[in-house]
């Protein structure tokens, strides 16, 4: 089956967040444990798999995503990467409506070709600082909310985006965080840089060190930062040695996350039909 990884929430190639995307021919998924090893041996933040959906329901493709660990609830880069995947092949046009653990997500291409997602928008609630997380982090937070089930963190809000930039958090200690893992943001230092906010992803507990560019992260962060600087479409920055840039508009419990995608391998991918017996 052909396999592509894409790097989304990037214009050009070797930037963003890279994500792993199969389109199964098959009405239902692989066992997960399937799923899973391709996951391993993609070895990307997240791959994604989807297999299309009867005509006339609420969702046009099923759609999962695994780190090379665990299963997630939601993934933004992972969900614009297939759908570039569907609009650049000529599998969709306009709108598609996937199905995922996080409900009906719906995707929108523009003349321009960035993709539009529509995501719940994070439920935001403050919190005590964790000890270990402050330790682990090795600066000082200045406020830390929680996220909400779907996007599982702790997102903390650091004096300064130069201090999210020095971040060397202790991964070992941050991966025994009961979430997902941490969001590390602060406003952007220079108003004319072309960003609001400047945001970091660390989530060892799944696998993933350090995610370059976690737009279900950015559902927590568009309303983080909208109710502090008074505006509902805001443009996020977030990465260290990958960047990617998240267009983001607040529409009460939803969130609309804008990017561009890139294909940058698409090959074969040979396996054993045995272990594609349907769950």
């Amino acid at each position: 089956m052909r396999i592509r990884i894409v790097d989304a929430f990037s214009e050009r190639p070797f930037a963003g967040n890279p994500a792993g995307v199969l389109l199964l021919d098959s009405d239902a998924f692989p066992e997960t444990d399937w799923l899973q090893q391709v996951a391993r041996e993609v070895n990307l933040s997240e791959t994604a798999f989807a297999h299309p959906l009867p005509e006339g329901g609420d969702a046009d493709w099923a759609l999962r995503w695994l780190t090379p660990a665990a299963e997630v609830n939601m993934c933004g880069h992972a969900t614009l990467a297939t759908a570039h995947v569907l609009h650049s092949t000529g599998a969709a046009t306009g709108s598609v409506r996937f199905r995922t653990r996080s409900g009906v997500l719906t995707t929108t291409a523009g003349d321009d070709g960035a993709i539009t997602m529509d995501f719940p928008t994070a439920p935001l609630t403050p919190v005590e600082v964790p000890a270990a997380v402050a330790a682990a982090l090795g600066v000082d937070i200045l406020s830390a909310h929680d996220t909400g089930p779907n996007v599982g963190d702790l997102l903390v809000e650091l004096a300064d985006e130069t201090s999210v930039r020095a971040l060397a958090p202790d991964l070992k200690a941050l991966a025994g965080h009961g979430g997902r893992g941490v969001i590390a943001t602060a406003r952007a230092e220079d108003p004319s840089g072309g960003y609001d906010f400047f945001s970091r992803c660390f989530f060892p507990a799944v696998g993933i060190d350090e995610d370059p560019v976690t737009g279900s992260a950015h559902t927590a962060l568009a309303p983080f930062w909208s109710a502090r600087l008074g505006r509902n479409s805001l443009v996020g920055l977030q990465g260290a040695a990958r960047t990617g840039y998240v267009r983001t508009e607040l529409r009460g419990d939803r969130t609309l996350l804008t990017g561009s995608a890139v294909t940058v391998i698409d090959g074969e991918l040979l396996t054993d039909g045995e272990l594609l017996t349907k769950s």
